[in-house]
């Protein structure tokens, strides 16, 4: 399998480092900076760098005809998912991203009603891609991604009805030596956590409430502990419905105060925009702005303690017909991932899950056209090779009380 990478940041240099240890993929990685392309593409001697700008789909087909690649693999931030997805079609090729298509609120009512949604614009398109035969597999990072497959892997062997499937995330990481230091993009942090959230309800459908909504205290495992979490835009809760029947989906995050403190002051400064401003003669996008004076999050790992934990909280009927509650989740130590990898337990965990998938489509396992989420595909085989990665999951049994 020939894979065009298309972005070689932390995220993208962790999945270069990850498939170069399986064997099953040759890899062309592109980046707006060759360098950097270059950087990730030392991961493996065969694996070529080239230099793209994200924006340009004729550029981006081009370089996957030039190639012969058989897939498209996203690793940019959601602001050049659309570009990418309308060239991976123009080209033939299948496409992964981890990130989906940007959301827009209601114009009106932002907190009560949702606008245009995550995904929405490459939805519009699947009939396209089911003409086409190719696979859009959409969302495929480890929150959403892995998150989905635990999601689907509760409906179809622990549960015969499910309440609340409700994505829970949280770490203990820390970072030495700086004040505020994002573990994972600035520029996606801010479009996620300063949206309107929005929650799926059997009967309700999609609805949005404000930032930071419903705090709740969730007990992580590995001995993270108790953390706050907040409800975030995320793409869990546009993606589950479609294939997981459930009576509420929920995404929340556990960001602190401090951070969420931060963030506010960001969008009351209107430092949060994206459409640019003149500064001194120069146009800028304040949100590039601020992401230019945080550290890149890649270069944070032997700077970071702690672990990582990405999971899914399900509550409903098990199988024997009794109240059950159930956490799956994935934990990672950022000394191991550094240790292993040299990358950042953060990018590394959410590196791991796309390589899973494309190998799992290069053996057959995994198959479909059109636009599909990862619970639109069995969880079985990904599961199983997840562990057989080095980095297994886990299933917590919790008393089915509805408390955490």
């Amino acid at each position: 399998m020939r894979v065009l990478l298309v972005g070689a940041g932390g995220v993208g240099t962790a999945f270069a480092r990850i498939a170069a240890r399986r064997g099953f993929a040759d890899l062309v990685v592109a980046d707006y900076d060759l360098a950097r392309a270059q950087g990730a593409a030392a991961a493996e001697d065969s694996y070529r760098a080239v230099r793209l700008d994200a924006r340009d789909e004729l550029a981006t087909a081009a370089l996957l005809t030039e190639h012969s690649c058989d897939v498209l693999m996203n690793a940019t931030d959601p602001r050049f998912v659309m570009p990418l997805f309308r060239a991976a079609l123009a080209a033939g090729t299948h496409y992964l991203d981890m990130a989906m298509s940007l959301s827009h609120p209601h114009p009106d009512e932002p907190y009560a009603k949702t606008g245009v949604k995550l995904g929405d614009e490459q939805f519009a398109m699947a009939r396209e891609w089911e003409r086409s035969g190719r696979l859009a597999l959409v969302g495929i990072g480890v929150e959403p991604g892995l998150s989905d497959v635990f999601a689907r892997h509760a409906a179809d062997t622990l549960f015969r009805e499910i309440g609340e499937i409700g994505v829970r995330d949280g770490a203990n990481l820390a970072v030495t030596g700086y004040d505020f230091a994002p573990t994972f993009s600035i520029w996606t942090t801010i479009e996620e956590c300063l949206n309107p959230p929005v929650i799926w309800e059997d009967g309700r459908g999609w609805y949005t409430t404000p930032p930071f909504s419903e705090p709740e205290t969730f007990t992580f495992p590995a001995g993270i502990g108790p953390v706050e979490c907040v409800n975030v835009e995320h793409e869990e809760v546009l993606l589950i419905p479609r294939w997981v029947r459930a009576t509420r989906v929920t995404f929340k995050y556990g960001l602190g105060a401090e951070f969420i403190a931060v963030l506010r002051t960001l969008h009351k400064l209107g430092l949060d925009r994206t459409e640019p401003v003149s500064a001194s003669g120069v146009s800028v996008s304040p949100r590039d702005v601020v992401a230019a004076c945080l550290p890149d999050p890649a270069t944070l790992g032997d700077k970071m303690t702690g672990l990582t934990c990405a999971g899914t909280w399900v509550t409903g009927t098990g199988t024997n017909g009794a109240p059950r509650e159930v956490y799956l989740h994935h934990v990672v130590d950022n000394a191991w991932s550094m240790a292993e990898y040299g990358s950042q337990a953060v990018v590394w965990q959410t590196a791991v899950n796309p390589v899973v998938a494309l190998e799992l489509i290069d053996s057959g396992a995994w198959s479909g056209a059109g636009v599909l989420g990862p619970e639109a595909l069995p969880p079985g085989p990904f599961l199983d090779l997840l562990t057989d990665y080095g980095s297994p999951w886990a299933c917590e049994e919790r008393a089915p009380t509805g408390q955490h």
